[in-house]
């Protein structure tokens, strides 16, 4: 099944970015999805089946964090949830780019409800990223 016979909606987000040059290198070739259309103020990415568009907007807001599972999450964060071996194989092509964590890769809720793979970045806007991963699809909204 592709994306787009997929059951489960699929959302638009468009985020701010300070130099459309550094979100074609960072969502291009680090995260690796596909350009759509673009303009000389914006660019459409395939998310994973998701229209994602990064916006030219110099201007940012200054971020809030929350304390979860003894780290500081970033929020405002948008990101996706992977399987596992995609989780563990776009977190090595972020260290392969240099990538700095704002919270390295680790497993979150460990033996808990609730329990995934998580990573938290920052695009070279400044945009907080989370990808996550579960073992078990019926954990991403156990209690």
């Amino acid at each position: 099944m592709s994306t787009l016979d997929s059951s489960i909606p699929r959302f638009h987000l468009a985020m701010p970015v300070d130099d459309l040059d550094a979100a074609r290198v960072f969502y291009g070739e680090v995260i690796g999805c596909a350009q759509g259309r673009s303009a000389d103020t914006w660019i459409d990415w395939n998310l994973h089946g998701h229209q994602f568009v990064t916006h030219l907007a110099p201007r940012r807001a200054e971020h809030a964090h929350n304390p979860v599972d003894g780290h500081d999450v970033p929020v405002p964060h948008f990101g996706l949830i992977l399987t596992i071996p995609e989780f563990h194989r776009l977190a090595e092509r972020f260290r392969a780019a240099g990538t700095t964590f704002v919270i390295e890769p680790y497993l979150r809720f460990e033996g808990l409800p609730g329990e995934q793979w998580t990573m938290f970045l920052l695009d070279p806007a400044g945009n907080a990223l989370e990808f996550k991963a579960f073992a078990d699809d019926a954990q991403v909204f156990a209690v």
